[in-house]
């Protein structure tokens, strides 16, 4: 589950896939910071990138859309290489609406209560680390201006707890989704099953327990979760590497069955940062639109 900003060659493939041309960039700014988690024990980083006009319109309040990192990444996924550079030139093209971004550090937590119950980062974000950005800054109040993104493990997080308590997010997106039915499935070029298995075992238990697995995946929250107007956006690349492209077409099947609205594509990549760079403009794109916040068409 590769990150897609672990390369400085990031910055020139953002670039040459999107064919922004230099020019003057609207002054986004990143502010990184750490609280304190008294459920986690300990402090937890977290980045959030704050629009032009937060420093000069102080009555203005603004959505959120929180982005999970993928694993092996953090909380800085959109400072490195070229991500904030990203964000202002969709933002200057009028592709985003004002917004803040904020990035929580999650490990390899998969973002939700390990099975063991010793690290309990659902509980996290949801007792201390929203309401603590929401007081922090000013943020708009009501689940239409809040939405949750993520990235392969972050994409997995984000619609584990978008589907789960769906009357907290507006909108949810995810690429490369780590969405598979069952443990054995998992297949890694280049990495052997024991190591993908260590990976996960602090989320689902060591050796990781395929029951745990199933009871929180998104996949079998989806058969069950009341969607409540949630806007739903994912997709994957045909070539990905750890056979999440199966997964994600389960979960289209499944809303599709359940006549629930969602945006699902397919596009040619696998699980790398090039894939990645490629749909992270369409994402908070997407945020953007479920934001109301008028940008241009394509």
């Amino acid at each position: 589950m590769n990150s897609p900003w672990r390369t400085p060659l990031v910055a020139l493939a953002v670039f040459l896939l999107l064919g922004f041309p230099s020019r003057g960039r609207a002054a986004w700014r990143a502010e990184c910071l750490s609280l304190h988690s008294r459920i986690l024990g300990g402090d937890v980083g977290y980045c959030v990138l704050l629009p032009p006009s937060y420093e000069t319109s102080k009555l203005k309040r603004y959505p959120v859309l929180y982005y999970l990192h993928g694993l092996g990444d953090n909380q800085q996924m959109f400072l490195r290489a070229g991500g904030l550079n990203l964000v202002e030139d969709l933002s200057e093209r009028g592709r985003i609406g004002e917004f803040l971004i904020v990035t929580p550090q999650g490990d390899t937590s998969f973002y939700i209560n390990s099975r063991d119950g010793h690290d309990r980062y659902e509980d996290f974000l949801l007792r201390e680390f929203f309401p603590a950005i929401e007081r922090r800054y000013r943020v708009a109040r009501g689940r239409k201006s809040r939405g949750i993104a993520g990235l392969s493990m972050g994409g997995y997080g984000a619609l584990h707890l978008a589907f789960r308590h769906p009357l907290l997010f507006g909108s949810v997106s995810a690429s490369s989704a780590a969405l598979i039915e069952k443990l054995p499935a998992i297949t890694v070029e280049n990495a052997p099953q024991a190591a993908v298995r260590r990976i996960l075992g602090g989320a689902f238990g060591t050796p990781p327990n395929p029951a745990y697995w199933k009871h929180e995946s998104p996949l079998t929250l989806a058969r069950t979760f009341h969607p409540a107007g949630l806007k739903i956006q994912f997709d994957c690349g045909t070539e990905d590497n750890y056979g999440f492209d199966v997964g994600a077409r389960a979960l289209d099947k499944i809303l599709t069955r359940r006549h629930i609205p969602h945006e699902f594509h397919l596009y040619p990549g696998r699980h790398d940062w090039i894939y990645f760079a490629q749909r992270l403009p369409a994402s908070l794109e997407f945020h953007s639109r479920a934001f109301g916040l008028g940008v241009k068409r394509k």
